[in-house]
């Protein structure tokens, strides 16, 4: 059974274009390569009825693994924690552990700063108040802890919104979690790159390459204009030898071009993605 997988991006600034959604496509990046199957992206506001609403529905669809990003921070619109817990019906508390993380984090500051007090100010442990059973991840990098939280079918994960620290935590906490769902199946993927037939003409070629090639797709991308076709071919599939996939690529790649071929499109490049 395929490993689902959703990611709720929270910001007001993505929604307004002011930030490029960069956390939302890393993410489906990794997931996708240790085998996940991402099956929605969603952006809301840095509203906790928004937040709430959209775990609720994703929640729906009984994903194995929930990605939230952003709103964890300790200023007012960091309301993603307030959000989950809204949704789950679950109270906010002061997490002992996530608590002692913060602290942790805002002791060394000071050091280095030179300043011998710290003040673990609203702020700061807002930072550190989590829905009712919640687990907090440590975040190497920045302040703010993710949060993991365990439901029946579904792993609910919150990383902070900063990309580095997002990335971080991803790599040394989530991955880990992902490739035990997941085991050995991984994702390969191969692009080649057309030109002489347009898009409409390639449509029923890749229809039948994907009809009698079990457990492959293919996704053209047009780079040029349509009077003047140049086209990638993404060939995909997921699958627990490298040795067996990259076989099922090769000969669906030398279908496509036979095919190709025969309606005078001329492949002029492939190469590993």
């Amino acid at each position: 059974m395929a490993c689902k997988l959703e990611i709720i991006c929270v910001g007001n600034e993505l929604l307004i274009g002011k930030t490029l959604n960069t956390n939302a496509q890393w993410i489906a990046k990794q997931a996708t390569a240790h085998g996940a199957m991402v099956r929605r992206i969603t952006v809301v506001s840095d509203d906790v009825n928004e937040i709430a609403s959209a775990i609720r529905e994703a929640l729906k669809r009984k994903p194995r693994f929930i990605i939230t990003t952003g709103g964890l921070g300790p200023t007012f619109d960091d309301k993603t924690l307030e959000g989950i817990a809204k949704a789950l019906r679950r109270k906010l508390e002061i997490n002992r552990e996530a608590l002692r993380m913060v602290s942790r984090k805002y002791e060394a500051y000071a050091k280095e700063q030179g300043v011998e007090k710290v003040e673990l100010s609203p702020p700061r442990i807002k930072m550190a108040t989590l829905p009712r059973k919640a687990k907090p991840i440590p975040n190497p990098v920045g302040t703010a802890p993710g949060v993991l939280i365990a439901l029946k079918e579904t792993t609910l994960l919150a990383l902070p919104g900063v990309p580095l620290e997002m990335e971080t935590i991803f790599r040394q906490s989530v991955e880990p979690l992902l490739k035990q769902v997941v085991g050995k199946s991984t994702f390969y993927e191969r692009s080649i790159y057309v030109e002489g037939v347009m898009e409409s003409s390639l449509a029923p070629l890749i229809d039948k390459v994907m009809k009698e090639n079990d457990g492959i797709y293919v996704k053209s991308h047009p780079k040029g204009r349509e009077s003047m076709p140049h086209i990638e071919l993404h060939f995909s599939i997921s699958a627990d030898e490298a040795g067996k996939a990259d076989e099922k690529l090769q000969r669906a790649i030398r279908q496509l071009s036979s095919e190709l071929a025969k309606i005078g499109g001329k492949v002029i490049s492939g190469e590993l993605s």
